[in-house]
């Protein structure tokens, strides 16, 4: 029963993830990256003490907090502050098509960053999946002439590749975090909701004559790519005693999100697209399944 549990929480998470792309690019027809933050956050933050009340860890929110003050500020500047900020911002620049792929690239800046501050060894399939994943974000960014790097918004182009280092660097960090997750990321919210509000008055977007569209949209961002998809994902992964079937779903996602464009908002998807997120997603199947058969291996010899 846990593992039809997890595979339907797994799948759920999934399939909401897929569809953000598309509801980034509408909500930005009514928002600004700023003002959508800012009210996404809010509605994160809602859900998240919704969740939070519900698994009776509610209480342990301010003492968690004044345990370590600087570091779920440090956490809150990064995710969600600065990373949707340059992320929205780079959704705002390119296509959806191109800015979801270059940013799905972070699990491999990942693992160079890990090399870097935790002091893991890159292995030979890691090297492999750095090549493939990066070949795979030129093909995207210059669609497909490689030879002549020349990007439509090499602007828009650098903040979904800076995304990747602030997503990778979120979660180096949380390696750190012995507290409840779903705490954590509250507080994080907590954090950068203030700021958020702050930057949004201080640019002087105009908030009124927001059709309803607009307000629906913002709020599916927050409860779906920034609230409760997170929770469906974490519970997947509590319940399974098979932690690799259900990250491996993951890969369905970017292939299932070009769908969801192509038909909702009409988003043309160039094949250049397509080839560089095979390129990217078969460099980290070489790096999940290549690892874990010599990790077999090994353990077999012994």
């Amino acid at each position: 029963m846990n593992e039809r549990r997890a595979l339907g929480f797994g799948i759920a998470a999934v399939l909401l993830w897929s569809t953000v792309a598309t509801a980034f690019k509408i909500t930005l027809e009514f928002f600004t990256p700023t003002q959508m933050l800012t009210i996404a956050s809010a509605v994160s933050i809602l859900a998240l003490v919704a969740v939070a009340a519900y698994q009776k860890t509610l209480s342990k929110l301010v003492d968690t907090f004044v345990a370590n003050p600087l570091y779920y500020i440090l956490l809150g500047a990064i995710n969600p502050l600065a990373y949707y900020l340059v992320l929205f911002k780079s959704y705002d620049l390119l296509p959806a098509s191109q800015a979801q792929p270059l940013n799905y690239s972070w699990a491999i800046t990942l693992t160079l960053m890990a090399a870097v501050f935790l002091g893991q060894k890159i292995r030979k399939q890691d090297w492999i999946a750095c090549v493939l994943g990066y070949l795979g974000v030129i093909v995207i960014a210059t669609k497909g002439n490689v030879l002549a790097l020349e990007f439509d918004s090499p602007l828009g182009v650098g903040l979904a590749l800076f995304s990747t280092l602030l997503w990778a660097g979120y979660w180096i960090l949380n390696t750190k975090n012995k507290a409840d997750p779903i705490l954590g990321l509250l507080l994080g919210f907590l954090v950068a909701l203030p700021v958020a509000i702050g930057l949004s008055f201080y640019e002087g977007a105009p908030w009124a004559h927001i059709p309803m569209s607009g307000w629906l949209a913002v709020s599916y961002v927050g409860l779906f790519e920034m609230g409760i998809t997170f929770v469906l994902w974490l519970s997947a992964l509590r319940l399974t005693q098979n932690t690799a079937r259900i990250s491996n779903l993951i890969f369905a996602s970017p292939f299932i999100s070009l769908l969801l464009l192509a038909n909702i908002i009409g988003e043309e998807i160039h094949p250049s697209t397509l080839i560089g997120l095979i390129m990217i997603v078969c460099g980290l199947l070489i790096q999940q399944f290549y690892g874990k058969k010599k990790e077999q291996a090994e353990i077999a010899k012994s």
